[in-house]
């Protein structure tokens, strides 16, 4: 193998994917590595020919200072994190991983030192700072080397996280990719198929066949254009597309480069919401949905009272939408009457989709797929409310709770407007739809179509956590102080 020969202290560029789970238990294993300096620390300060050299005259228990290594740990671990040695993703430089681990300990025992020089009443020990500064490097070098020995062990005999590779091109950096893939299993990847100069339908039938997790591009001298129909299929089917760079520019800027082996390439990102990103909005979506849920009990009881004493019928409306992952079931207050309720489970779905299209012929006054009916006949008086005051999306809260939808996301999509959106708009399916979204807050009714699908792609290039807290804390003043409501 290519990487087998090289020795571990020069500097390696390796790409590799790592499981998360294992990118998960780094952080406690890195902490328990620098508690476990302290302890080592204090073990050979107290011992007698170390005492013999130098007396302890510091008084402090035993108890009390494991509680700052504690805390002196978790400060290590922070610094670890913001250097990015938790990406799931990661281009592994050995010698940089190194660097990183030692001026972690570095800026830890910096900020030690400044607490004792501002709180002598801690203790004065400097043996001891600096015995941790040692150990802690040396036991986060040691854990970090196991663990990746494991990985590269158990990676080369059951090959996992397997990422399934469609693998194109026909040059000779094509060949050298291939082999590198196959060859070492410890990378995560493994190529499914090795396709020349596919057309469409061939990549299609395919990846309807095998389940592919990437497709890879290292044809160099690939035509452009065909190039562009390879985004565009990735884009429909949600799949990460990568290609080995030559000259051309990159299509956007939400790109990672990598290297395996000696062959460089570029990985298209659909959105920065990846690893640990996905894992805090997913945590973040529990908590506000639990939160939303309790909150609004009262409200929800009421307003199903309310929908039970104006009409008969259900009080939920059920509906299928398209999220990430296909179809499923979305919750609704039901703002209509019973007998124009469509979709699934409704006696009168057939005779409601007619009467839908034929208001829809008749009075839509939106543009694009997704049509727009002002003053719906078909809605309830109480029905009205609720929709103009946005309170028929509350049970959208356990859709959430579900992991069915996010808090924030773009418009959950209903599948007879998907089936007319041009390919470009299936980009909207990179993430799961939200309860609220950039749409909502900038004036959803009043949007075109394409306004509205900038606004979502937008949010899918440009996610963080606090453009979601902007999103969530703007939605309540849209909602009071929005211009329009059909």
């Amino acid at each position: 193998m290519q990487n087998k020969g090289l020795s571990l202290i020069i500097e390696i560029y390796m790409f590799k994917r790592l499981p998360l789970w294992f990118v998960v238990i780094l952080v406690p294993l890195d902490f328990i590595a620098a508690s476990l300096a302290g302890v080592v620390a204090w073990l050979l300060r107290f011992h007698p020919m170390i005492q013999s050299l130098k007396p302890v005259i510091f008084k402090l228990s035993f108890t009390e200072y494991f509680y700052l290594v504690l805390l002196a740990a978790a400060f290590n671990t922070v610094v670890i994190a913001s250097l990015g040695l938790y990406n799931v993703r990661q281009e592994v430089k050995l010698l940089g991983t190194v660097t990183k681990l030692i001026f972690a300990a570095s800026v830890t025992f910096a900020a030690i030192t400044s607490a004792i020089f501002i709180r002598q009443e801690l203790f004065d020990s400097r043996f001891l700072v600096i015995a941790w500064w040692f150990f802690a490097i040396s036991f986060l070098l040691l854990e970090r080397s196991a663990v990746n020995f494991f990985i590269d062990r158990l990676g080369s005999k059951i090959g996992f996280p397997v990422i399934k590779i469609l693998l194109i091109g026909q040059d000779h950096v094509s060949e050298r990719l291939a082999k590198i893939l196959n060859e070492d299993r410890s990378l995560g990847m493994r190529v499914v198929k090795h396709l020349f100069v596919p057309d469409k339908n061939e990549i299609s039938a395919l990846v309807a066949d095998n389940p592919i997790d990437e497709i890879l591009l290292a044809d160099t001298n690939y035509p452009k254009e065909k190039i562009l129909e390879l985004i565009e299929f990735a884009n429909e089917r949600h799949l990460l597309f990568s290609f080995v760079p030559n000259l051309f520019q990159t299509l956007t800027v939400n790109s990672k480069t990598a290297v395996i082996g000696d062959v460089p390439f570029v990985e298209l990102r659909r959105t920065p919401l990846e690893g640990w990103g996905k894992i805090v909005k997913r945590a973040a979506d529990m908590v506000g949905s639990t939160l939303g849920i309790i909150f609004f009990a009262p409200l929800m009881l009421a307003i199903a009272l309310a929908i039970k004493h104006d009409s008969p019928g259900p009080i939920l409306y059920k509906s299928k939408r398209v999220g990430p992952s296909g179809h499923f079931t979305m919750f609704k207050f039901r703002t209509m009457k019973v007998e124009y309720c469509t979709g699934e489970g409704y006696p009168n779905a057939v005779e409601a989709e007619k009467a839908e299209n034929d208001l829809i012929q008749k009075y839509n006054t939106r543009s694009g797929p997704v049509p727009k009916v002002l003053n719906d006949p078909r809605r309830t008086k109480l029905g009205r409310f609720l929709e103009n005051s946005s309170l028929d999306e509350l049970p959208q809260f356990l859709n959430s709770l579900k992991g069915d939808i996010s808090l924030v996301g773009p418009r959950p999509h209903l599948p007879k407007e998907v089936e007319k959106y041009e390919k470009i708009y299936h980009r909207v399916f990179a993430l799961k739809p939200g309860i609220t979204g950039m749409g909502q807050i900038s004036g959803r009714s009043d949007l075109n179509f394409e306004d509205e699908f900038r606004l979502d792609l937008h949010y899918i290039e440009n996610w963080s956590l606090w453009l979601d807290l902007i999103i969530l804390l703007k939605t309540p003043f849209s909602i009071l102080f929005k211009r329009h409501r059909s």
